[in-house]
């Protein structure tokens, strides 16, 4: 099956306004002959003058001849516009498709693909790579043609006034087009990829960076503590001037023959007025003088045209590598929970379907238990949360709510059936009273009041004259680590789902907001099945339920009573735990 062109692509998100593109098409290529044609009537006044001198005053057609060639200069300029028009009404439903297939391909697809991908990434493609097509469609596309139309016009002109003086013009083109070839093509494509896939990386890791500044202010590390995103800014560095270095000499000689033209028309004019000058021969060469600066900045677009051409290319690649994304497995029979149980038999789970991060992993959790996953960082903790919401779907085995296979469950009701609290609760530039009523939307600023009380929140609404009502983000309305998250929490309480996880919810909290914080959980979790993950074993020490997961596996399960009995890893865990919080520091004496 033939591959279809990225043109083609891109005509296909068009619709019917594919018409306006190629309209743009014809009436660039029209402007780029219409814009030739006071060249023309130069050349006439050049003659005029020539023939009339020294008497100039009988070059009576001189103001006719001028005002002509602003007359074709302005209707070429008119029809240019015309054909940016075009293009930008087809360029601007090709970019808004764009955008929303990726973004409703996004809807479908498991939730924790964005942390896989990255979200700088994303972002990236989802605004850069659209925008890309749009400006190739806008502006460059039409540009080609009126750059293909010109050389065309050129060459009819070039050879009608003086064949031998328009051979000697187009000697340097040939040279400038050879060398050009060397800075274009498969290599230049490669060349492109990598350029598109440094800023990316280096976009992505500045993202990342971004929302670790709280990480990096808390423990007091130096920027260089993110050596990814400096890793990133040196090999951009490194790629951007290894890529100069190379393209500095064909460049170099590629500029000297395109601005060439003028040695080769002065060695020809001496070649060919060995046996005197002519009027006539002065004419052409005034003339090709005037015209063959067209000649060096057509070829110039040209080259550029090959750069953007490979730039869609990589962009429409780029936008494939969301499209083509595996969305989650949508059952024509769906199932529904009928509890708030949990139940994981034999789950195998790898991000890149090579290194399994889940090894094996069977538990059953009750309804109303609360049970926590502590061990060492890595081990598979938050995945194992993540395979219950379903951000990410098995490899093998089973994940089960209330008896239903997750990836039976509709999307929806799945998640109206579990609520989640992470270590770094995100709020959305808006007001308090809208954030919380992300849990629910239709409810009412009563029942917002309600859970904000309940979650501890009452100091966060007061201290605020606008109270629910004020907009985060705003007139320097910002909140703290451990405020968003009691935000989340009420939120969370409002959605009122049965299941409730919680990944780290007091990482970031001061003393003051954790005792809040944990407050607000004993509101949460009242009734429901909870799921801890907490490095802090005092937040799990009352779980009905521990489970030590280390390198993918259940290492040891039970109370913590009953784990600290078996001397195993928790024992030294919650012995190194103890001997920690027991640290005081020392003053001199």
């Amino acid at each position: 099956m033939k591959k279809q062109s990225d043109l083609s692509r891109l005509m296909g998100y068009a619709g019917n306004y594919r018409y306006f593109t190629y309209a743009s098409w014809v009436l660039s290529a029209v402007s780029a002959l219409v814009a030739l044609v006071p060249f023309v009537y130069i050349w006439k006044i050049l003659r005029d003058v020539l023939n009339a001198a020294p008497n100039y005053a009988q070059a009576v057609n001189i103001p006719h001849y001028g005002w002509m060639a602003v007359l074709f200069a302005v209707l070429s300029y008119l029809i240019y516009i015309a054909a940016l028009m075009c293009s930008h009404l087809s360029a601007f439903r090709v970019a808004t498709n764009l955008r929303l297939a990726a973004s409703e391909h996004l809807a479908v697809l498991p939730l924790g693909f964005t942390e896989t991908f990255g979200s700088g990434k994303l972002r990236k493609i989802i605004h850069e790579s659209t925008g890309a097509a749009e400006t190739y469609l806008a502006h460059q596309l039409p540009d080609k043609y009126n750059a293909v139309a010109t050389p065309v016009g050129l060459l009819v002109l070039l050879l009608a006034f003086d064949w031998r003086l328009g051979l000697l013009s187009l000697a340097p083109v040939v040279l400038a087009f050879l060398i050009m070839t060397t800075m274009t093509g498969k290599q230049m494509a490669e060349r492109m990829r990598q350029y598109g896939n440094a800023l990316e990386a280096m976009s992505n890791e500045a993202v990342e960076y971004v929302r670790g500044i709280p990480v990096v202010k808390t423990f007091g590390q130096s920027v260089f503590s993110f050596k990814k995103f400096k890793a990133t800014i040196d090999e951009y560095e490194k790629w951007v001037v290894s890529y100069t270095k190379e393209l500095r000499l064909p460049m170099m000689f590629y500029t000297a023959a395109v601005n060439g033209v003028f040695a080769f028309l002065i060695a020809g004019g001496l070649l060919f007025t060995t046996h005197g000058v002519t009027p006539e021969f002065l004419l052409n060469l005034l003339f090709y003088i005037i015209i063959t600066p067209v000649i060096s900045l057509t070829l110039t677009r040209i080259m550029y045209m090959s750069e953007n051409k490979m730039v869609v290319a990589d962009a429409l690649a780029r936008i494939d590598s969301v499209l083509e994304a595996a969305p989650m497995q949508v059952q024509a029979v769906p199932q529904h929970p009928k509890d708030s149980s949990v139940t994981l038999r034999d789950v195998h789970f790898s991000y890149d379907g090579k290194t399994e991060v889940i090894k094996g992993v069977s538990m059953d959790i009750q309804p109303g238990q609360t049970v926590a996953f502590v061990g060492p960082s890595g081990g598979g903790k938050s995945t194992l949360a993540n395979l219950v919401c379903r951000f990410f779907d098995v490899q093998s085995g089973s994940v089960r709510v209330g008896g239903a296979d997750v990836r039976d469950i509709p999307k929806e009701e799945l998640m109206d059936t579990i609520s989640f609290v992470f270590q770094n609760s995100r709020l959305l530039k808006g007001s308090i009273l809208d954030n919380v009523r992300l849990g629910r939307p239709q409810a009412t600023e009563a029942e917002v009041l309600a859970v904000l009380k309940a979650a501890q929140c009452m100091d966060i609404v007061e201290k605020f004259p606008a109270g629910i009502h004020t907009v985060i983000g705003t007139k320097g309305v910002y909140l703290s680590g451990g405020e968003q998250q009691r935000i989340a929490i009420a939120r969370a309480m409002l959605k009122n789902a049965p299941i409730l996880i919680l990944d780290e919810a007091t990482a970031f909290a001061d003393p003051d907001n954790e005792a809040k914080v944990q407050a607000a959980f004993a509101q949460l979790a009242k009734g429901k099945t909870v799921l801890m993950i907490a490095h802090r074993l005092s937040t799990v020490a009352n779980a009905d339920c521990i489970y030590v997961v280390r390198d993918g596996q259940i290492a040891e399960s039970g109370t913590k009573d009953e784990l600290c009995a078996q001397n195993g890893l928790f024992a030294r865990m919650w012995q190194e735990y103890q001997a920690s919080v027991q640290w005081k520091v020392a003053k001199e004496g």
